[in-house]
């Protein structure tokens, strides 16, 4: 079966020359010459991924992309915005709006063809870590009676893909919901008032953010940030709310995951209160460590790493150094091997 591919574009010779190569290329091409018609022929034929231009009349790609966000169905189509060099200051909006990426015009076929092969690759690697995700959800549920309520969740989710730096959402902004992290890595960080950062978690696949703001009924109380490329699942307030009030099982699940997450929290203040530097370095890196998918290999900044650990990053340079000299860990780059644990676990204070 032919992937399908709607085009978005007003202007005439950039649509048609475009649709001319998705054809060559064995794709079923819908074409729209307007925002309006362009949201109409996506819902009704709901296709495998979206081109859209930015500027157009009637509604502009940014209405389209908030129009089609809004439907369950269209929420998850893999979207492209077409965009002029002058607009590209613009697509932090749309990537915040849940674009896939963009493409800056004039392009050449090449530059369409991989941008669209690459979304439609992590479509396929996203719905198979989220048959993972699935799976650990309905394990869960399967302890009481909300399996059906959470496979109802999935089928109404929305995923996004965020690049390496995006925001999730920042500290103060109302809370929407959880969100389940499907691949990649996310931190969440506090500004102090004179603007020095507090790194107070690093979370990865299978795991959640913005517990605590939901049960609270509060804004976020943490900024969150891609460290890597990421895929995530927003599961809005109101669906979260249901389950928690109909299931207790499901409830008792989400206190435990808060409850950890603030054992973890007192731990930090705990390192940041009363430990050296060096115990504190050490401390952080076998979290990490922990974390990692590849036992005892980092790669995490400078800057992240003075973060977490509450010192200068100067201090960070200085202290790895040391560790480097003594055998303890190596480094190239932002890539750092543990290769002694133990002697980090028994650093002394």
């Amino acid at each position: 079966m032919k992937t399908n591919i709607l085009i978005i574009e007003d202007n005439d010779d950039i649509r048609e020359s475009t649709a001319e190569i998705l054809d060559l290329a064995n794709y079923n091409v819908i074409t729209a010459e307007n925002g309006k018609k362009g949201v109409d022929l996506a819902q009704k034929h709901l296709p495998d991924l979206i081109l859209c231009d930015i500027m157009m009349p009637e509604l502009d790609g940014y209405g389209v992309l908030y129009l089609l966000n809004k439907n369950p169905k269209t929420a998850t189509i893999p979207f492209i915005f077409l965009t002029a060099k002058v607009e590209r200051l613009d697509m932090r909006k749309g990537m915040e709006m849940g674009a896939d990426d963009y493409l800056t015009k004039p392009f050449d076929d090449m530059e369409l063809l991989n941008a669209i092969e690459s979304r439609l690759h992590k479509k396929q690697r996203q719905e198979a870590f989220y048959s993972k995700s699935l799976e650990n959800l309905n394990q869960l549920a399967s302890r009481g009676n909300g399996i059906e309520e959470l496979k109802k969740v999935v089928a109404e989710r929305k995923i996004r893909f965020i690049k390496k730096k995006q925001i999730i959402y920042y500290e103060g902004d109302a809370a929407t919901g959880i969100y389940l992290i499907i691949s990649g890595k996310v931190k969440t960080v506090k500004l102090s008032a004179d603007g020095r950062e507090l790194l107070t978690g690093m979370y990865g696949a299978d795991e959640y953010l913005g517990i605590q703001a939901l049960l609270s009924n509060e804004s976020y109380n943490e900024t969150a940030e891609a460290v890597e490329d990421t895929s995530i699942c927003l599961i809005s307030k109101d669906t979260v709310e249901q389950i928690l009030s109909k299931y207790a099982d499901v409830s008792r699940e989400f206190i435990k995951i808060l409850s950890n997450n603030l054992v973890e929290k007192e731990e930090q203040l705990l390192q940041l209160a009363y430990h050296s530097v060096r115990k504190r370095m050490a401390q952080t890196l076998l979290k990490l460590s922990t974390q990692s998918n590849t036992a005892n290999t980092l790669r995490i900044s400078r800057e992240d790493l003075a973060a977490m650990a509450g010192i200068a990053t100067e201090t960070v340079s200085r202290t790895l150094s040391d560790f480097k000299e003594e055998g303890i860990i190596e480094k190239k780059g932002s890539q750092i091997d543990i290769l002694d644990p133990v002697r980090l676990q028994k650093m002394k204070n």
